[in-house]
């Protein structure tokens, strides 16, 4: 499960790259209570998304060209540049080279030998998001790949990534874990083989919720749009698939009660 003791490979900070911050920020607001808050003039409209005074998520405008609204997923690394320089290594490719966030951090984005685009942080001020899975906030971590054996492998020439086999509705799920620790207390995210050849490779990030199905009618009223309407999954709990009004897909997850 997703903690904000950070280690290396863990999911440590999303953000929203999208044309229209403003709106998308009021979209996310109305459907999880977040608030929007400036980093500031020299940030170029990037801000936090803040529950309570603590970031739970992050958004600013589209910087790559050609680039789609969606939802990024950085893992911690003790070294961006090495990180980058693995990756091409392995197949993959430096969207955008390691550089200083301020004080705050180093960061690069990438994309897998698989094309789902991913970023590191290697922490300086900002060890990462403030709050984890708890109402509202990141909860999970999901790659949809064509073969998830290939991305792994790639992942784990990264982070040293585990990962479990088990079986899930018409497919082998991935269960990935950091290096340290006990494997399914240190496991963060999942693996899956697409689905439909239209699909694209991506990280979906998964947001924790009280209610799937009233977020739902959240979605649905501020604009956004079903992509898969809530279901429940044995021994997971009750999830649902989004996308914003700009396209930005994610989901969402009432988890089962442990033990259950």
């Amino acid at each position: 499960m997703l903690g904000t003791q950070y280690t290396h490979g863990s999911p440590c900070w999303i953000d929203l790259g999208s044309p229209d911050t403003v709106a998308a920020a009021a979209f996310y607001t109305a459907v999880f209570g977040w608030e929007f808050r400036s980093a500031g003039p020299e940030a170029g409209g990037y801000g936090f998304l803040q529950q309570d005074g603590a970031t739970v998520a992050a958004i600013g405008p589209l910087t790559e060209g050609g680039a789609r609204s969606a939802w990024t997923v950085y893992f911690r690394t003790a070294d961006a540049d090495t990180s980058q320089m693995v990756t091409a290594a392995e197949g993959g490719r430096v969207r955008v080279r390691a550089t200083d966030v301020m004080d705050a951090g180093r960061a690069a984005a990438l994309t897998d030998p698989g094309g789902a685009e991913f970023a590191v942080w290697q922490a300086g001020s900002v060890k990462g998001l403030d709050r984890t899975s708890s109402r509202n906030t990141l909860v999970w971590v999901e790659l949809h790949t064509p073969d998830p054996e290939a991305a792994l492998a790639f992942y784990r020439s990264l982070f040293d990534w585990r990962w479990a086999e088990m079986d899930a509705p018409g497919m082998t799920y991935r269960v990935i874990s950091t290096a340290e620790g006990d494997q399914e207390t240190a496991s963060f995210g999942g693996a899956a083989e697409l689905q439909d050849s239209g699909e694209r490779s991506r990280w979906i990030p998964y947001l924790e919720v009280d209610d799937a199905d009233a977020t739902a009618d959240a979605v649905t009223v501020s604009g956004g749009t079903v992509l898969l309407p809530p279901a429940d999954i044995p021994d997971v709990g009750r999830l649902a698939w989004f996308t914003d009004p700009f396209g930005a897909e994610f989901a969402v997850l009432k988890p089962a009660p442990m033990g259950a």
